[in-house]
This record gives structure tokens, C-alpha cells and sequence, in this order.
């Protein structure tokens, strides 16, 4: 796992263990950065932190057979929301919770639910002020995205105990929830199908959260969701994204459609006959 320095255009590694480190995500104070990994021998990638100077080792955070990736860390830092592969209930979604600080030294604390129906609940990412969590979910039969308050453990057990609360649904297709920053503008933004980014302004009254119709951000095509990580990501400012994004006709192509080719192996062996070198 490696580190690029925007200023002094250089790469700097901090992790150097032979298991596969993957889905890095800096903490709000910028001081660790947690990430997937299948170090140790593990045959299953759990949760580690790494100080993002590179001092001092990379610490265990989980333990579990199932596969974890962190996914948004809640902006007090007491908090990282995380997906979770489970045999029983697909992609679930569960919260982290840590004590301490950086002075008395952090804490781990137990792993609690957040999300784990019987369908997909993955691409968590919490609000800029901590009361929200958006979310990618297939409830409908296809893949959309969500907003559900976040109270905290324990507070978040007790409200599973007696229903989930309010949820609101943002998109129309889409996934990679990613909130706005901007002091100006409350608007939360995905990735939709077909790979453009749109936006969806949003309002708070109480306890309910009220989104408007979504609205194409930027006309460029993004590459596809992935497992481990967004493809995609915002700037504080909310008026840039950076993107991974493929070089040459290959980003812009479209990818809303199959190509089916028949009688290939005829047109193999016409190509390539038997006895030809």
C-alpha cells in the first residue's frame, strides 16, 4: 500500500508485508489510514490501521472468517462503517466503534450490525455531520442508494430491537454514495449505471431526510463499481472529482450494451486451419 504526494509528485510506500493490502481509507484527522489485508497467513482479508507517516507497525483491528473492507469513517473518528461478507446474508454493513485518543491511544471496541438483510447492503458512507448513512442496497432487484439515520451504538442496537427506522431512497439506478463537503450546499452524489456521476440535493427537517430528483453532475463516464474501493472520489470543495478513469477511447466507450458473436470456432478455424503454424 502506497502513498502519492500530490506537492512533490512522488510515491511513498508504507506497507511492505507480503499479504495483499487493499480498500485504503484515511482518517478524518489524517493521522491512520485503515485498510483490508490477508496478512499473518489469513486466508480471509480483515480490518488493519497504519500511521500514515509510516512509523510503527500495522495494527489488527478485526478478527473474523468472513472478508471486511473499511468503507467511511464517521467524522468524529469514533466510528468506521465497513462491508462484510457473510454466508448467511450476502453484504452486510457494520459499524466499528473505538474509544480513547490519539494522546491516551486508540481502542478497538466489538464490531455491531448495522445492515444485514438477506439482500446486498454495501458502499456505506456517512455524512459530513455524522447523523446520516448512505448506503448501496438490491431490495428492489437492482441496485440502488439509501439514507438511514445513525444514532451509534448503543443506541443503534436498541432501534434494531424495535424496527429500522426511517429510510429514504436517493437514486434511480446506482451506487458509491459519496457526500458533498461544501459548506454551501448540502448534495449527495453516485455513480450511476451506465458510469455517469449525478447529484442529488437534499434537505433535513428533524429526524427526516428528503432528497431531491436526481440530476446528471458531470456528462463523462466513469469506470465501473468495484469490491474494494470507489472509482471515484470528491474534492472538499464539491465542484471537482478525481477519477480513475481508463486512457484513450476506452473511458468515454459505452457500456450499456452486450456484443454477441456467433459461430466463433468456424470462424477460428478459417482464420487458423488444422496443420497451419
Amino acid at each position: 500500500m502506497c502513498v502519492y504526494e500530490w506537492g512533490r509528485d512522488t510515491l511513498s510506500c508504507l506497507t511492505f508485508d507480503p499479504g495483499v493490502d487493499r480498500g485504503p481509507l484515511w482518517s478524518p484527522d489524517g493521522q491512520r489510514i485503515a485498510f483490508s489485508s490477508t496478512r499473518a497467513d489469513q486466508a480471509t482479508a480483515n480490518l488493519y490501521w497504519q500511521r500514515a507517516d509510516g512509523t510503527g507497525d500495522a495494527e489488527r483491528l478485526t478478527e473474523s472468517k468472513n472478508q471486511q473492507v473499511p468503507m467511511s469513517w464517521h467524522p468524529g473518528g469514533k466510528f468506521l462503517a465497513f462491508q462484510e461478507i457473510n454466508a448467511q446474508t450476502s453484504l452486510d454493513i457494520l459499524i466499528l466503534p473505538f474509544t480513547g485518543d490519539e494522546a491516551s491511544g486508540w481502542k478497538p471496541g466489538k464490531p455491531t450490525v448495522f445492515l444485514n438483510s438477506p439482500f446486498l447492503e454495501n458502499q456505506a458512507a456517512f455524512s459530513p455531520d455524522g447523523r446520516w448513512l448512505a448506503y448501496a442496497s438490491n431490495e428492489s432487484g437492482r441496485v440502488e442508494v439509501y439514507v438511514r439515520p445513525f444514532l451509534g451504538p448503543p443506541a443503534e442496537a436498541r432501534r434494531a430491537e424495535a424496527g429500522p427506522g426511517g429510510k429514504w431512497q436517493v437514486s434511480t439506478g446506482g451506487g458509491w454514495p459519496t457526500w458533498s463537503r461544501s459548506r454551501s450546499r448540502r448534495e449527495l452524489f453516485y455513480l450511476a449505471e451506465g458510469g455517469r456521476i449525478m447529484v442529488a440535493a437534499y434537505t433535513v427537517e428533524g429526524d427526516f431526510f428528503r432528497a431531491e430528483k436526481p440530476r446528471v453532475w458531470s456528462p463523462g463516464l466513469v469506470p465501473g463499481r468495484g469490491f474494494f474501493g470507489r472509482t471515484y472520489d470528491l474534492h472538499p470543495d464539491g465542484e471537482r472529482v478525481a477519477v480513475l478513469k481508463a486512457s484513450g477511447d476506452e473511458a468515454e466507450a459505452r457500456r450499456d450494451h452486450v456484443i454477441l458473436i456467433q459461430n466463433f470456432f468456424d470462424e477460428l478455424r478459417r482464420i487458423a486451419p488444422a496443420g497451419r503454424r
